[in-house]
């Protein structure tokens, strides 16, 4: 039992300034506000890999290009953390998307590990 412990808290301390890091950068007011719609119309949300996907695929090319433009710059992001961590990109990754989707508001859609969209 306290090896499993141990074993936990190294991990979860592994990961904390991976994960403070993604908290500490966030994402811009404009661009927040922007997804804040979509995702409230079911349209976009959250995947346990770190970026934003499409809940339908008959969305608007703006909303497609909203989610691309996001999605490169927390890729630039998580990127700019594993190089600064030393850790794979995979890992940040899986850190930002575990932020992501604990910060999504009820109501809202997530995808955890390839599964199917979900309403939180």
């Amino acid at each position: 039992m306290m090896k499993m412990f141990r074993t936990m808290a190294g991990r979860l301390f592994s990961v904390l300034p991976i994960y403070l890091l993604i908290v500490s950068l966030g994402i811009s007011h404009a661009m927040a506000g922007a997804l804040d719609q979509p995702k409230a119309d079911g349209v976009i949300g959250e995947q346990s890999n770190g970026y934003l996907g499409l809940v339908h695929q008959n969305v608007s090319p703006d909303i497609r290009a909203l989610v691309r433009d996001v999605n490169a710059k927390r890729k630039a992001r998580y990127q700019a953390i594993a190089d600064k961590q030393s850790v794979p990109l995979y890992e940040v990754e899986q850190v930002g998307g575990a932020t992501a989707i604990e910060k999504t508001l009820p109501g809202n859609y997530i995808k955890e590990n390839g599964g199917s969209w979900v309403e939180k």
